[in-house]
């Protein structure tokens, strides 16, 4: 699914994925933290043993983001709750959502000029 927009903020937008993953430039990342300034693809743990210190380059960034979109892979899994709490305590809201769907969230978000960090997982 191709993600375009006639102006496009500052920063990495996810352009368009598939199940090979999401395409920002010309990059494909199979798996993804991104933030307004940078993407990087990641190596995610299991969804239900993702801990904080997985999400400490997200979660450092200043200003600090208004929320984290967690894309968890395919289709919707709650991350541990301990996790969601100590991202609360900071904070930080925590959006949880399919991968899909954290992707078209991420490209609005960040074309209202939104704040926001993003963890997605493999598609």
């Amino acid at each position: 699914m191709r993600l375009e927009h006639e102006s496009a903020p500052e920063g990495p937008i996810i352009k368009g994925f598939s199940g090979g993953g999401f395409r920002i430039d010309d990059n494909v990342y199979t798996a993804l933290l991104i933030t307004p300034m940078s993407a990087h693809g990641w190596s995610p743990p299991p969804i239900g043993a993702l801990v904080e210190a997985d999400l400490a380059t997200l979660l450092a960034i200043e200003p600090r983001p208004e929320f984290l979109i967690l894309g968890t892979g395919a289709r919707l899994i709650q991350p541990p709750r301990i996790l969601v709490r100590a991202i609360e305590a900071r904070g930080i809201g925590i959006e949880t959502m399919d991968s899909r769907a954290a992707a078209r969230a991420w490209s609005v978000l960040r074309q209202e000029g939104r704040w926001i960090a993003g963890a997605l997982y493999p598609l």
